[in-house]
């Protein structure tokens, strides 16, 4: 890493804003003790209030709970579906625009900036924050659930049962049927959820390190909104993106409570429920607290490249004694699938597989766009120094290909032990199962599916580490150095958070906060992204 003064600093020439305004100008700054806060007034208190409420009347209405979730969830993916699916279309199509026009050679930081992480660093974190736990949940249990409902079969939505085939049946050709469903997984893990993501972050970075504004999603809104960002439309736009972030990562820490609590059935028969799930979310959440007082170099740069190793081990271990032949010719083939299948699963309307473009597709999509600000504000902070093409093409193209490698192994394998040797167990199974049943059959399973465990554990904690430090930086009007109890506290509220989701109706309760939140970020998002097309114009190319 490059020791840097003063990393809002820039380096070289840049176009700044000028404005009067000063971070932390509205906030408010107290001294309890030893303890002391730095928080913005208005943004704080209602993001706050609006957290505490939620979980005091969830804890307390637990019966009525469950059906009103489920109600929500319903009612905004079969109405909005194609809202969500067309928005994913224009980030990823601005995305490649912007990477290949001459405003790919700005580069963040100023025309003289240099990176402040390697490579290595920097991937690892950004993957391990941006899709950690979601790899582990849905890297098996998806490209099951679409193999099942192409074959004509009974497939699983996530966790329902229905009858459905994404783009029409292909029912008797297993090959067929297994690349459609690649093609349909890795549609949800490739290109536009990483757009999502990067549009977001490129837009944070750049008025933050070039512009000379606040680390807060605000700032984005400059060019269109002017001085008035720092008034209430500017309150209004942070305090979308706290509640946004909380919830979008309260679905994560629950479907890796879930997964976890599964695998520790699976191994040492560790009884199932509610209660099991709410002890690892205070347990890890107890982790995630010392990697908070650790700090961003110490807690969750070093977590995250430990996690990207044990991730790596597990991958080579698969590919190593799995069906090793059929997973490598099967990363282009499936690559090949998705790109011949895009144009169809990416069609916003006249759609004829509902559940699929609603059940899966919409929810991903408000899932990303809700954990947006978390990734966004995350990715932002740690590339200062890269050319907007660098920053697209590394935070759009690598990853993607890295989702697609890790879903060719696992949902492969998956898919081929069911075809080829007729192991029914793993189709069967609950969701968060659906990975451990998978190792089960290969060597070393024990060992393996022990790792498993460790690795949702981790992302758990990196998720949750880094999630706090977003959400303290846009409450506290976009200081990055605020105190640390602050961040302790978003902490604390996204463990209990996610105990009320998973006590209010699990996983669907879980799904419909994220779509619910994800919905009006996605139209701020849509706006912020004119906004950094016409911040980036007005900028020096390096």
């Amino acid at each position: 890493m490059n020791e840097i003064s003063d990393p809002m600093k820039p380096d070289g020439r840049v176009n700044p804003i000028d404005t009067d305004y000063r971070v932390g100008q509205d906030n408010i700054v107290v001294q309890l003790g030893p303890l002391g806060l730095d928080i913005h007034n208005r943004v704080f208190a209602i993001s706050s209030l609006a957290v505490i409420a939620f979980v005091l009347l969830t804890l307390m209405f637990q019966t009525a709970a469950e059906p009103m979730f489920s109600a929500m969830r319903g009612w905004l993916t079969s109405k909005l579906d194609w809202f969500f699916i067309a928005a994913g279309n224009i980030f990823v199509l601005v995305c490649l625009g912007l990477a290949i026009s001459p405003l790919g050679k700005v580069r963040l930081g100023g025309t003289e900036a240099k990176p402040d992480y390697s490579y290595l660093g920097w991937f690892s974190m950004l993957f391990a924050a941006g899709m950690g736990i979601g790899l582990m949940f849905y890297g098996v249990s998806e490209p099951l659930s679409h193999f099942g409902s192409a074959m004509g079969g009974t497939a699983l939505e996530n966790g329902v049962r229905t009858d459905w085939a994404p783009l029409g049946a292909a029912a008797g050709d297993a090959d067929a049927s297994r690349r459609l469903a690649m093609a349909a997984t890795i549609y949800h893990w490739g290109l536009h959820p990483w757009a999502i993501y990067a549009i977001l972050a490129l837009g944070l970075a750049l008025f933050s390190f070039n512009k000379g504004l606040p680390l807060t999603i605000r700032s984005v809104f400059y060019p269109l909104l002017g001085e008035r960002i720092w008034g209430w439309p500017g309150h209004v736009i942070d305090i979308l993106a706290v509640l946004a972030t909380m919830f979008g990562l309260a679905t994560s820490l629950g479907l890796g409570a879930s997964q976890a609590a599964a695998g520790l059935n699976h191994l040492f028969g560790v009884p199932l429920g509610e209660t099991t799930q709410i002890v690892l979310v205070i347990g890890i959440t107890a982790i995630a607290l010392i990697s908070v007082l650790a700090g961003l170099d110490a807690g969750v740069k070093r977590l995250s490249e430990i996690n990207m190793v044990l991730a790596i081990l597990l991958l080579v271990f698969v590919i190593a004694v799995g069906p090793t032949i059929a997973i490598l010719s099967g990363f282009f083939d499936n690559l090949g699938a998705y790109l011949q299948y895009l144009p169809a699963l990416a069609n916003p309307v006249g759609r004829d597989d509902a559940n699929f473009s609603q059940g899966w597709t919409a929810f991903y999509w408000a899932w990303w766009i809700s954990w947006s600000p978390f990734v966004g504000m995350f990715i932002a902070r740690v590339s200062r120094g890269r050319t907007v093409r660098e920053f697209i093409v590394s935070v759009l193209i690598v990853p993607s290909l890295a989702c697609v490698l890790w879903m060719t192994v696992f949902g492969s394998t998956a898919i081929l032990q069911l075809v080829n040797d007729g192991f029914q167990a793993v189709a069967g199974a609950d969701l968060p199962l659906q990975l451990f049943l998978m190792l089960e059959v290969l060597p070393l399973a024990q060992i393996t599916s022990f790792l498993a465990i460790v690795l949702v554990v981790v992302f758990f904690v990196t998720s949750s580490d880094s999630g706090s430090l977003v959400i303290d930086v846009i409450s506290a009007g976009g200081k990055i150095d605020a105190p640390t109890p602050q961040r302790v506290f978003w902490c604390v509220f996204e463990g209990l958070v996610a105990i009320a989701l998973i006590l209010g109706g699990g996983l669907v309760a879980l799904q419909a906060m994220a779509v619910s939140t994800g919905f009006p970020f996605a139209v701020v998002l849509l706006v912020a992204t004119v906004s950094v097309i016409k911040g980036l114009a007005t900028e020096p190319r390096a």
